[in-house]
């Protein structure tokens, strides 16, 4: 028997069934760990071979969305359609910057790390009170704001090759003429108008009305006395404030702070300065003496530029910086010396010699030690409290979670309570503001969760971040009762109801009197002889443009004003009454007399091009990059279950 199936085993059919089964056996063991192996993709886009990973995005949509519900009341959380917003905007960028450095590698466009190093030394962010480098202010500011080091720096790496890109897309863009120059003129066309001013103030006074037509007043007008809807809470604090008598502040640890944060109130002062340097003494005094004769020109420095570059000098411009931040301390005495707006005398410096004029002063600031110590005091406590609340709140969260009520709560938990009627601006029935204690971001947050609970919902601790005291602080509430709004008695507001009716009448005299003369305007009467039959005075309006406001005109004779023909007559109502205004005069600009405002008007049109540009490209080269979206790990990132 053994034989017959050994001599059946060597046929080809049974040679062929066994590698059947032994196929069978491999691939069922390959799929099962195929089947293990395989889960949802990891990536939440490929672009042009790279891959923008689930994680890379999560953190950053998870920054995106910090930002946007960030002045979202206290507890309300992003509604699905604003979450799905942020994730695909998030996504969009990733995407667009992903692509943008895929072309960068096609080019092969890096950047040094000299340019690193460099660009990170001159932010401002990172700079101590001297204006220098602060290792410790560096780090300190991108901990804060979730950044490691590694990671700020290859985004700062990218960030700079992609300007550079950019820059050689659209750095040689030069707007037309037959752009700018109807944006300049639109922007710089001054007009004025003959303007005559109806004040209510002078409107006759109204007959005393009689109290049905006060009560027909009243009767239409219930909004206007109507009472606000008010609630009586209960609420407990957890703060700094409230833990201030287990807190001791020494006068010592107090000088530390003030020391620690000098910065804050020691301000030094900022000026900025026009500066020639240029490499001889004589070539400076020419210089200054052809400045000064250049004072009177509104071109004077653009000038003096053209003329220090002639004389083979060079000319500056400092902007808001301190004494420290001059590169030349010879130079930087001679600034602060100086007065304002004049040309000052040749001055020797280490590089140099130097002309200056200082264009603007901003005078410095020092608050004394007894000036800040109250505010020192309060965020020494509030940094000695951080740890002490951190397990106060632990217990209080605890205890409040078990149903523990608010007048049952232990007393040694450092609490303070308070409890009383307010409205939804946070006053009290008899209009005074309510007595809620701790710092004002608590008070805020403690009144717009009264009138977002329910009445009879159980207290829940609520952390507010106190960035005027440097802290944070715990609140919890409940709703005791809703008194809801209704109307004051006739009898209580009748004065009220009798003023405004005769505001009223007032406003109807004062609207009848400038629309007759308005009328009479536009049937053809000079604006002199309507005002003199209306009995006012007209008045030329100063020249304005669109956007330059003046005391003289109202906002919105202004704008209207811009849509008028010359000799239109137009009225306004202002709070103070209505002005019956003509249009008396355009003027045009003149780019060749204005070449300053004309070159702005050029710069901002050639921004708008680049801009627009820039976006071109960008999406041509995500384009290229033919990006894939994975659709189910944006949902699970934006959409948790």
């Amino acid at each position: 028997m053994i034989s017959q199936l050994r001599r059946y085993t060597e046929s080809w059919i049974a040679r062929g069934f066994f590698v059947i089964m032994a196929v069978s056996f491999v691939g069922w063991g390959i799929s099962g760990d195929i089947f293990r192996l395989m889960g949802p993709p990891s990536w939440i886009a490929k672009v042009g071979g790279q891959t923008i990973e689930i994680p890379a995005f999560q953190t950053e949509y998870q920054r995106a969305m910090a930002q946007e519900t960030r002045n979202l009341p206290s507890g309300q959380e992003a509604t699905t359609e604003q979450r799905r917003r942020v994730g695909q905007q998030t996504l969009n960028r990733m995407i667009a910057q992903t692509a943008v450095g895929v072309e960068l590698n096609n080019l092969r466009i890096v950047t040094p790390d000299e340019a690193l190093a460099a660009v990170v030394r001159s932010m401002p962010a990172f700079q101590d009170k001297e204006g220098k480098f602060n290792r410790t202010v560096f780090s300190s500011v991108l901990q804060n704001n979730g950044y490691t080091e590694a990671r700020f720096m290859a985004q700062l790496r990218s960030d700079i090759a992609q300007r550079q890109l950019l820059s050689a897309v659209n750095g040689s863009i030069a707007a037309p003429d037959a752009e700018v120059k109807p944006l300049y003129e639109t922007e710089f066309e001054k007009r004025a108008a003959d303007t005559a001013f109806f004040p209510l103030a002078s409107a006759p006074e109204p007959a005393a009305p009689d109290d049905a037509v006060l009560q027909r007043w009243y009767a239409n007008h219930p909004d206007s006395y109507a009472t606000a809807e008010f609630r009586r809470i209960k609420a407990i604090e957890l703060s700094p404030q409230s833990l201030g008598s287990e807190i001791t502040v020494t006068d010592d640890e107090l000088h530390a702070a003030y020391d620690e944060h000098k910065a804050e109130y020691l301000i030094p002062e900022k000026r900025s300065a026009e500066v020639i340097s240029a490499p001889d003494e004589a070539k400076a005094r020419a210089l200054a003496e052809k400045w000064r004769g250049q004072a009177a020109s509104a071109e004077g420095w653009t000038a003096m530029q053209a003329a220090a570059g002639a004389e083979g000098a060079s000319a500056i411009s400092q902007d808001d910086a301190t004494e420290v931040q001059f590169p030349d301390p010879d130079l930087a005495k001679a600034v602060f010396a100086a007065p304002l707006e004049a040309v000052s005398e040749p001055v020797k410096g280490q590089l140099g010699w130097f002309v200056v004029k200082v264009t603007k002063i901003a005078s410095g600031v020092t608050t004394t030690f007894e000036q800040a110590k109250d505010a020192l005091r309060a965020k020494v406590v509030a940094s000695k409290a951080a740890d002490l609340m951190y397990d106060r709140a632990n217990k209080l969260d605890q205890l409040l979670g078990n149903g523990t009520g608010l007048d049952n709560l232990p007393g040694d938990l450092g609490l303070a309570g308070v409890a009383g009627t307010m409205d939804a601006q946070g006053n009290t029935q008899a209009g005074t503001p309510a007595p809620i204690p701790g710092p004002a971001e608590l008070k805020s947050a403690i009144i717009a969760a009264a009138f977002q609970a329910r009445q009879g919902d159980p207290p829940q601790l609520a952390e507010v971040q106190t960035p005027s005291t440097g802290g944070s602080a715990y609140y919890a509430l409940t709703v005791e009762s809703v008194i809801p709004p209704g109307k004051k008695p006739f009898e209580a507001v009748k004065d009220q109801v009798a003023e405004d009716w005769k505001q009223d009448q007032r406003r109807r005299s004062a609207d009848q009197a400038a629309t007759a003369m308005m009328t009479a305007v536009q049937g053809g009467k000079s604006f002199s002889d309507a005002a003199t039959v209306a009995g006012v005075t007209p008045k030329l309006s100063p020249l304005v443009t669109r956007d330059e406001s003046n005391a003289e005109v109202p906002a919105n004779l202004q704008r209207v004003m811009f849509g008028l023909k010359q000799g239109e007559a137009t009225m306004v109502e202002t709070a103070d009454g209505f002005v019956v205004a003509q249009l008396a005069q355009i003027v045009k600009p003149d780019a060749a007399a204005d070449k300053t405002g004309y070159d702005q008007a050029r710069a901002a049109v050639s921004k708008s091009i680049s801009g627009d540009i820039a976006t071109v490209f960008v999406d041509a080269v995500r384009q290229r990059a033919k990006p894939q979206i994975n659709q189910q790990g944006f949902d699970s990132v934006v959409q948790p279950q």
